[in-house]
């Protein structure tokens, strides 16, 4: 009956789904083990009424016009430029650290630090903070050493569970100093989220007569890896396989779990017409959890009563039920034994990873659609 089946109705899933019925004619089935659509980006409203990120909050930021294009089929959208501030002592700066917060920070000095960091290091560049502490310049390391003790030392421990020097490159590239008076999180040209939310946005993708969804399904009790090739139901199965979740729980961590950094989302509700006044505060230096978001901020809600907001509390992930894998860990040892699981399906030439589960790797929206697209295009 069945062309391809895809694991999992994530952002991955969902698009990959999409292309392969519309455009190469294929009959698509999607197993997913939650009881719903959207993997991460799943949204719905609270017993208040308010749109709430089950997950945590999702924000969509992409330059890539071909991407932007391909979603804005199924959705309008509420476009913003996504700012982040830190609480830092009694006030809030804004994140990542820049021109505008240095002013905030060393009033009158700023000109001269501005223009000893734009000579060095290029007018709009974003500069990694370990990178900075590199510096021969005594004012340049200055700020390094302010920057990673109050936005990014105890917040990095907080998030990954580790010293910053333990971390990836690839993490710690995400905290820079950017050398403009750009507030912004991101400089993407587009930024924003559904305008109906992501699960309308993903119930629109999926929505075609060439593809079948069945939500709370987990694909190890119909999928199997025998020397013959991949079996499905009890039968041989010759099409296409797409796989977007982990993959050691594919295998039953038979070589050990991978590790992942989890997060325990609390959420709160005030009848009040706002808690912080803005979207997302990142608590850096105090406080167990990370941030706090709210929501109508950021979904641009009007129709709220009252407000909720979520805290975000990370932990290390251990499987046990109810937890999820949000962020892969990183390092040598971790990538090895990635490697090895990736080794079980390297001779299935019709079975293919994607996504950041399947990958180990860490993506934002944007890239797992390009490499949707691309996945698809090679099948």
């Amino acid at each position: 009956m069945y062309d391809c089946i895809i694991i999992g109705a994530g952002i991955a899933g969902a698009v990959a789904a999409r292309k392969l019925a519309e455009e190469k004619g294929k009959q698509v089935l999607v197993l997913e083990r939650r009881n719903h659509i959207g993997g991460n980006c799943y949204d719905e409203r609270d017993e208040h009424g308010i749109l709430i990120h089950n997950y945590g909050p999702h924000i969509f930021h992409t330059g890539m016009e071909d991407v932007f294009a391909y979603l804005s089929r199924f959705t309008e959208w509420h476009l913003f430029g996504h700012e982040v501030a830190a609480k830092v002592a009694d006030g809030l700066i804004p994140v990542p650290f820049n021109l505008n917060t240095l002013e905030m920070v060393y009033g009158e000095k700023a000109g001269q630090l501005g223009k000893k960091l734009a000579d060095t290091y290029g007018e709009g560049s974003r500069v990694p903070i370990m990178k900075l502490r590199e510096s021969g310049d005594p004012d340049i390391r200055e700020i390094a050493q302010y920057v990673y003790e109050n936005i990014f030392l105890q917040y990095t421990m907080k998030q990954w569970g580790q010293k910053p020097e333990e971390i990836s490159p690839e993490v710690t590239g995400r905290v820079p100093v950017l050398i403009s008076r750009d507030n912004r999180y991101f400089q993407d040209k587009y930024q924003g989220v559904p305008k109906d939310g992501f699960t309308a946005m993903f119930e629109r993708m999926l929505a075609h007569e060439r593809i079948t969804v069945r939500c709370g399904v987990d694909c190890r009790e119909s999928l199997a890896f025998r020397e013959d090739g991949i079996w499905f139901e009890g039968q041989p199965f010759e099409g296409d396989v797409i796989y977007t979740g982990a993959l050691d729980e594919l295998f039953d961590c038979r070589f050990g779990r991978l590790p992942y950094r989890s997060l325990d989302f609390r959420f709160e509700h005030y009848d009040t017409e706002s808690y912080q006044g803005r979207s997302v505060v990142n608590y850096t230096v105090s406080e167990d959890f990370t941030r706090i978001t709210e929501f109508k901020f950021l979904t641009g809600q009007q129709d709220a009563d009252g407000t909720t907001i979520v805290k975000e509390y990370p932990f290390a992930y251990s499987g046990a039920e109810g937890e999820i894998p949000y962020y892969a860990i990183l390092n040598d040892e971790n990538e090895a034994l990635y490697e090895r699981y990736r080794g079980l399906v390297k001779g299935l030439e019709r079975f293919h990873l994607l996504g950041r589960l399947a990958e180990y790797r860490y993506y934002n929206i944007d890239a797992m659609v390009k490499k949707a697209f691309e996945l698809t295009e090679q099948m």
